[in-house]
């Protein structure tokens, strides 16, 4: 995909990612390094947790939606952020097989600085059952085209 400015976007515009599929072996290798909690360390642990089983970190969540969005949101100049709220509404879990799907929901051009804007994206990361794992909206700054 080409580069997307602020110019080339519009309120309801949505952007779908490509799918990744999560193993207890990935999920371990992230929280050993990231999120050393027992509920995604050790399945055992796990067990007797809140979860009821191994769980990724939301963190591991999170990084896994900016890959798949920075694959399937192009926005020029890469996607940056200007703050926003996550929440985790269910845990991600070995075998979950997660997809991405983007909404615009706001688009504000800067007056202060016309090269660029402001978008509210809205973020549901979903497992293979459709069930929401990951919401998050945020604010991108995007440069706008005529700047360019």
């Amino acid at each position: 995909m080409s580069p997307l400015y602020l110019e080339d976007l519009r309120v309801g515009q949505r952007f779908t990612s490509r799918s990744v599929t999560l193993d207890a072996e990935m999920i371990k290798a992230f929280a050993r390094e990231y999120d050393p909690q027992p509920f995604h360390t050790d399945e055992e642990a796990a067990k007797k947790s809140i979860f009821g089983g191994l769980a990724a970190s939301g963190w591991h969540t999170a990084a896994l939606t900016m890959r798949l969005n920075v694959e399937a949101l192009p926005i020029a100049g890469g996607l940056v952020g200007g703050g926003g709220e996550i929440s985790w509404p269910r845990p991600t879990r070995p075998g979950d097989v997660l997809t991405v799907e983007a909404e615009i929901v706001e688009i504000v051009p800067s007056r202060s600085r016309p090269d660029r804007g402001r978008v509210t994206v809205r973020f549901e990361t979903r497992n293979q059952h459709g069930e929401a794992v990951q919401v998050a909206t945020m604010q991108l700054v995007v440069p706008r085209r005529s700047q360019a």
